[in-house]
């Protein structure tokens, strides 16, 4: 849930990098967030079968456009990719391919055009009890 309340807090913040996990989390999170409201929708009998959507994702989904947009730019500046690949996601089913086979890579050790490796940025004995 950290990874989640990290990225609303960088709510429209497109320069940086996120690491996988904060990607990958913030989309967990999201989704989840978002069944939730369309139970509330169902229950409200707001809830549209034809679009899929109801009062209460419609404005979920509106208040979480910049925040989700902004974590996949930050998430493509980690592999070393310019934001713009986004718009790769409008050609069907290839666009989709091609977003997750970026999603899932790895961050470009050290430091790139887009800033240092967020993996580097906290050290592991940073977390450790001693």
């Amino acid at each position: 849930m950290d990874w989640f309340v990290d990225a609303l807090k960088k709510y429209a913040v497109f320069s940086g990098r996120a690491q996988r996990s904060e990607y990958w989390y913030f989309f967990l999170f999201y989704f989840l967030l978002y069944i939730g409201a369309a139970i509330i929708d169902g229950l409200a009998g707001s809830f549209n079968r034809h679009s899929g959507m109801g009062v209460v994702t419609s404005i979920y989904a509106i208040a979480m456009l910049l925040p989700s947009l902004s974590v996949g730019v930050r998430r493509l500046h980690d592999i070393d990719r310019r934001g713009w690949w986004l718009l790769i996601a409008v050609i069907p089913v290839v666009g989709a391919i091609v977003l997750l086979v970026f999603a899932v890579k790895d961050s470009q050790p050290g430091t790139n055009r887009f800033g240092p490796n967020p993996k580097e940025a906290f050290p592991s004995d940073k977390f450790s009890l001693t």
